[in-house]
């Protein structure tokens, strides 16, 4: 059967090009080799009455313009801000990072009164940063090494932009680029529980420490989200984040797009150099002059492709691409809500992201595990319990916690990854847990525990890695993810690329989708509107 374009994986941004590609007219097919659309968006029923965000679990970086231009709210999706978070100390106190403003200014003077105006200065020079990239996520980064005058247009935007910083921000602006998350706020702040509760947005998801280079924009990247308008605020999708892909799935099908489930690809369809379809594990073959992968770049083309397609600089440069996982996941049933010996009874802040360390040499010692080959022996964890304001996840009086953990790595130095392993890596969490809530443990009914091998293997993301490839500025804009092929296109004629591999990167964003689908339908001699996009 023949169409005009098939899309390659039903994650979020396979779903968003090809939801957008099927608005502009295309006859569009998605292929999915699980029974079940999302990728790394899904909610699942994994023990009965409980619904999991196995995978990803908070929404903040799902492109506005996305949202409208899919009319996601009309297909069911709805995302609930929370307000606030915690870091608990070993000693008895917490701080309660606030959205509040006045509350938050509140709570930084009760832990040291010279922090709040310290807060305010970081929080400026970060929303600089966050003004500064914003405008280019919806773009397409441009080819510095071309003459073409789209190129060049492009890279006149940007260095306008960047010029029109003014000269102390815009050496401000390469130092944040290239530095750590720990030299950024030792910059501003002075409270070790301060600095730790915001360092850990700087190694979400990374395989670097808080005193590693680079780590500053990894912060950036978890910043510059927004929910409703409320810019850097997070929040849940209501019945968890397959919410999401299930919107833009049933979006897809209402514009005539058709979604085939329950079979891998086995390989692309190349006849002299240009891709005439794709050929499932199955057995079935599908056509098309188009086709749009939504995996990873080492999948993409060192597993489907064939090398002798591709010219020898880009096998290496995707050889080259980074994924270093190092995040680990676990999804928990619970018979109550745990209480928290060092909140106050019915604090707000429990309804938000909490997290259990001391300071940023806490969290360099768990990466320093990572390096040899160990999961952290006192982790880095975000935990947060959705049910409190999203009930549909958990039957009535009954609570669902998810815990995303630094550090574990993809291949553990003693053995690879097995029951007994994973079981052993579930214990150190909840420990870490309980030893901040007494009866954690004791509410347990059900959890899955994922290492990076786990995701890797069930989610089709190399090396577990969340975002598809680090986000180290060697590895972002032009250079994501291989210099010369960063505007969505491959080697290969008429075979694209849409996933986080690609500009801008990784996390529930759907930019990649949306650029990707820009670039095909311009091939095409069709156009896309996304208000900012280029």
């Amino acid at each position: 059967m023949k169409y005009d374009a098939i899309v390659v994986g039903a994650g979020h941004n396979g779903l968003t090009s090809a939801a957008f590609l099927a608005r502009a007219g295309l006859k569009v097919l998605v292929v999915e080799k699980n029974d079940y659309v999302g990728g790394a968006a899904v909610s699942r029923e994994l023990t009965p009455g409980w619904t999991y965000s196995n995978c990803s679990y908070v929404c903040s970086l799902l492109r506005p313009e996305i949202i409208r231009a899919l009319e996601l709210p009309r297909y069911g999706l709805q995302v609930i801000p929370y307000e606030s978070g915690a870091t608990f100390s070993s000693g008895g106190d917490y701080f309660n990072y606030s959205a509040d403003h006045d509350q938050l200014r509140r709570e930084l003077m009760r832990l040291d009164p010279a922090e709040a105006d310290n807060y305010d200065r970081f929080a400026r020079a970060v929303m600089k940063q966050c003004r500064f990239i914003k405008p280019l996520l919806l773009r397409t980064a441009p080819d510095p090494a071309s003459l073409r005058p789209r190129d060049l247009a492009e890279l006149l935007y940007i260095g306008k932009r960047f010029h029109g910083l003014g000269e102390r921000d815009m050496a401000e602006t390469v130092r944040f680029w290239t530095m750590s998350i720990a030299e950024y706020l030792d910059q501003y702040l002075t409270n070790d529980l301060v600095k730790a509760h915001i360092a850990g947005a700087g190694i979400i998801g990374t395989g670097l420490g808080p005193y590693s280079p680079g780590t500053a924009y990894v912060l950036l990247h978890h910043y510059m989200g927004e929910v409703d308008g409320a810019i850097g605020a997070w929040g849940f999708a209501r019945g968890g984040m397959g919410a999401i892909t299930r919107a833009m799935a049933d979006s897809f099908r209402a514009s005539g797009g058709e979604i085939r489930a329950g079979s891998g690809l086995d390989r692309f369809l190349v006849t002299n150099g240009r891709v005439t379809g794709v050929a499932l594990e199955n057995g079935d073959e599908f056509h098309a002059d188009t086709v749009i992968s939504g995996m990873d770049v080492r999948r993409t083309f060192t597993e489907h492709a064939d090398e002798a397609d591709l010219p020898a600089d880009f096998v290496r440069g995707v050889k080259r691409y980074r994924f270093r996982g190092s995040s680990g996941k676990l999804n928990i049933a619970l018979d109550g809500m745990p209480d928290f010996t060092a909140a106050p009874k019915g604090a707000r802040f429990l309804r938000g992201d909490l997290h259990f360390l001391d300071g940023m040499e806490e969290i360099e010692r768990a990466y320093d595990d990572w390096k040899e080959g160990r999961w952290s022996a006192s982790p880095y964890v975000d935990f947060l319990i959705p049910t409190q304001i999203d009930p549909t996840m958990a039957p009535p009086g009954k609570h669902y916690a998810t815990i995303f953990v630094q550090y574990a790595p993809y291949e553990l130095a003693d053995g690879p990854w097995d029951d007994a392993r994973r079981e052993a890596f579930a214990r150190t969490v909840i420990d870490k847990v309980t030893r901040h809530a007494p009866n954690f443990a004791d509410l347990i009914v059900h959890k899955e525990v994922r290492s990076p091998a786990d995701i890797e293997r069930e989610v089709g993301l190399s090396e577990g890695n969340i975002f598809q490839g680090e986000l180290t500025f060697d590895q972002l804009l032009f250079n994501r993810p291989v210099p010369g092929y960063a505007q969505y296109r491959s080697p290969i004629k008429g075979l694209y690329m849409c996933g986080s591999s690609t500009h801008p990167g990784g996390g529930v964003m759907g930019a990649p989708g949306a650029n990707a689908a820009r670039e095909v339908l311009r091939d095409l001699g069709r156009k896309i509107d996304l208000g900012a996009a280029a």
